[in-house]
């Protein structure tokens, strides 16, 4: 008989969330993670009093009522409520997602119907140009963009944040990355649809220590160092790693791309008055900045602390040795994970899962929906 039912290896928010449904059925965990603290991308740093988000904005959202309950009864979510502005190349500001507000702000329509007559106009002439070039189908994520919403929307707020993201120009971007963008004719600045969004009160920490609490953790911890002591340790493995590395990159290595993060306190109660400030502009080198007193302090509490703390984001090429954040899905990866995929399929005793483990950029919600899923 081992120690653990279960070696857990990362201690992110998959992995934190099975350690929990583990314990509550009475099997032991042991749960190991690499980092010095534990949560993955969602841990936070207080400074002056503010929770950070070390590894960029968490906003949790769902419309599963189930996982909203889960999360709320491990720590209760306040009402913060996902509402973006973005610094345009004209030195305008706009409010994200498109809608009535942004719309009156780029053309001065007042009435959805003006809105959609404009829209329609900007769509039409950017369909028109491509079929005069011969071009029949969007072929690049810059064609289904102007197709989609048309050129004055495409080139003030999403070309330069898109390339600056991405790091290659529009036209080399496969079309599929923008399937649809979002429209909404209405005065509606609330980034997502779902009916749940918010933060939890005291921050990501206290979720995180409230899902791993009955589990054994052991932090700085690298499995690859010691591979099979880890896994003799328990029955069964839980891996929420990169899985090119799992099977020793024998197909080769996922690309990914990451970001990097300028973080700065200022002598200032409230800097940019929003949580999320994205800047379109190429000649603007970073994509956003995140002021994180707003995910958590709201009206005019946050002068209450005279002091306020930025991220500015770069997005960047992934190299070995830097945090993997986003799958890069062209062609050539998504064929080399498939491999990968097959080998884990066939794996007895141990579960992948997670962005990582999955090649696969996930919300937070669907990450809790799954391993709930598991459990049932």
């Amino acid at each position: 008989m081992k120690e653990y039912d279960y070696l857990i290896v990362g201690a992110g928010l998959f992995g934190a969330t099975f350690a929990y449904l583990a314990h509550k059925k009475g099997l032991r965990c042991l749960v190991i993670e690499k980092r010095s603290h534990s949560g993955g991308n969602l841990y936070c740093r207080q400074i002056e009093d503010i929770n950070v988000h070390v590894y960029g904005a968490h906003i949790f959202h769902t419309s599963d009522k189930r996982v909203w309950d889960f999360v709320n009864s491990i720590v209760p979510f306040n009402r913060y409520t996902n509402c973006p502005v973005a610094q345009a190349p004209d030195g305008k500001l706009y409010n994200l997602p498109f809608n009535m507000n942004t719309f009156y702000q780029m053309w001065g329509v007042k009435t959805p119907e003006e809105a959609a007559c404009k829209l329609e106009e900007q769509r039409k002439d950017a369909v028109n140009k491509m079929k005069t070039d011969g071009i029949t189908e969007p072929r690049n994520l810059e064609e289904q963009a102007l197709s989609l919403i048309g050129r004055d929307i495409y080139e003030q707020l999403i070309k330069g944040y898109t390339e600056k993201q991405w790091g290659r120009p529009c036209n080399e971007l496969p079309a599929f990355i923008i399937r649809r963008l979002p429209v909404r004719l209405t005065f509606d600045n609330n980034y997502f649809n779902d009916a749940y969004q918010g933060i939890p009160i005291g921050g990501y920490n206290k979720l995180i220590d409230g899902l791993l609490e009955g589990s054994d953790v052991m932090l700085d911890v690298d499995f690859f160092n010691n591979r099979e002591k880890w896994m003799d340790m328990a029955d069964k493995v839980v891996f929420t790693g990169k899985i090119d590395e799992y099977y020793g990159y024998r197909f080769g290595k996922l690309e990914y791309r990451t970001v990097r993060f300028e973080t700065e306190i200022l002598d200032n109660p409230n800097y940019q008055g929003n949580a999320v400030v994205n800047y379109t502009s190429a000649n603007v080198p970073f994509t956003r900045i995140i002021e994180h007193k707003h995910f958590e302090t709201f009206g005019n509490a946050v002068y209450d602390n005279p002091h306020t703390i930025i991220s500015r984001e770069y997005s960047t090429e992934w190299k070995d040795g830097m945090e993997p954040f986003y799958p890069v899905n062209d062609a050539r990866n998504q064929a080399i994970f498939l491999k990968y995929k097959d080998l884990a399929y066939k794996e007895q005793g141990i579960i992948f899962g997670g962005r990582l483990a999955e090649y696969k950029y996930y919300d937070m919600a669907p990450i809790v929906s799954k391993v709930l899923n598991l459990f049932d």
